[in-house]
């Protein structure tokens, strides 16, 4: 296939296409077709300066854009490959967002080990690409070191998650030491920074589950920290809550992020997840009990009425009491398209509801973590 491109005008007919507006923000688009690329180029253009290239053509970028849109079948190794030669290039854009048209694992997961900042499935969507990229009418504050140091461990973290959803998916090996060093910068992170921060940062660049697992480990970092527990047992703490959520990856994507209550059928399927991860992760070396315990374990409550296996009392150890609570708060402060984001005071207040489930002093020393960290 030639690399000719149709976009409408105004072009510039090369091996590269750049509306006539050099005053607005450069956006970089990026696809496997002409028609998809003339599609975003098209949306964009009124708005923006956009330069686009096919992936099979020859990079010709010379400008460091202020984004970067990607729409390609990320299921082609192709694709994927040119996306990698573009890499360094597209690493020094502040938003890199890519328009996956499969709502599936393997293309999302794939998107973020490719350095998404965020990753928009379905087909192309003007308006929500439009709100992603942001208002265009002035220039963008400059990003502080410490921001940007933020969005770097963020991203590490990011990809690490997607990297582990990817290897289940695909039966692949497992990076271990890889995810496990990305805990140890969310951690300290959030030593050096807190909470709020690292809260607010996950939520303005991702989604649905790779945005919890972000907050989760931010959240269970934070409670470890404020409960003064040591290096050892933090190491635990984070490990615990980066894999904490790996066999979502065998759940289908339409049932994680369904908008509306959960039938029966689907509420069975999605209970499945913790035996799943554990199932996976248990033949992995350099994976110690205690966090298989807990991958399988943290839908457990005090009472037995938790899931897989109605754990009660003193059979939930403690790495698994930090992390529920953790992971009860993080679901209901998340934010999600179909649901406001719940305020933290009212998330606590949820949690304090849960006497019979929940340890109460771990839940009385959770407060400084939930309102005022």
């Amino acid at each position: 296939m030639r690399n000719a491109r149709t976009i409408p005008a105004p072009i510039k007919r090369d091996d590269s296409i750049e509306t006539a507006q050099p005053a607005r923000p450069l956006v970089h688009v990026l696809a496997d077709s002409s028609d998809k690329l003339s599609g975003i180029c098209a949306a964009l253009g009124p708005r923006f300066a956009v330069a686009g290239e096919r992936l099979d053509a020859g990079a010709k970028l010379s400008q460091v854009p202020s984004a970067v849109v990607i729409r390609a079948e990320l299921r082609d190794v192709d694709n994927i490959a040119a996306i990698k030669k573009r890499a360094a290039k597209l690493a020094k854009a502040t938003k890199r967002i890519f328009l996956v048209e499969h709502a599936c694992h393997v293309c999302i997961s794939q998107a973020y080990a490719l350095g998404a900042t965020l990753v928009l499935p379905g087909p192309l969507n003007k308006t929500t690409l439009l709100a992603a990229l942001g208002d265009p009418a002035g220039p963008a504050a400059p990003a502080s070191s410490r921001s940007t140091q933020l969005d770097n461990a963020v991203e590490t973290a990011a990809t690490a998650i997607a990297s582990m959803f990817t290897s289940v998916t695909l039966g692949q090996p497992l990076d271990v030491d890889g995810t496990k060093e990305a805990g140890r910068k969310i951690a300290d992170r959030i030593t050096q920074h807190g909470l709020s921060e690292w809260l607010t940062t996950v939520r303005r660049h991702h989604e649905g589950t790779y945005q919890h697992c972000l907050l989760v480990t931010g959240v269970t970092i934070d409670f470890g920290l404020s409960l003064g527990v040591g290096r050892t047992d933090l190491e635990r703490l984070y490990a615990a809550a980066m894999f904490h959520d790996i066999g979502k990856a065998q759940i289908p994507l339409a049932i994680l992020d369904k908008a509306g209550r959960l039938d029966p059928e689907e509420r069975a399927l999605i209970e499945t997840h913790p035996v799943a991860g554990y199932d996976f992760l248990k033949g992995h070396d350099r994976i110690s009990p205690e966090i298989l315990d807990a991958v399988r374990h943290h839908h457990e409550y005090l009472d037995g009425s938790g899931y897989p296996d109605a754990l009660a009392g003193e059979s939930i150890n403690d790495i698994v009491r930090i992390l529920t609570i953790s992971d009860i708060f993080a679901a209901l402060i998340e934010h999600r398209n179909y649901k406001p984001t719940m305020p933290r005071a009212e998330a606590y207040h949820v949690l304090c509801g849960m006497t019979e489930k929940l340890e109460k002093p771990l839940v009385r020393a959770f407060k400084a973590v939930a309102l005022s960290r």
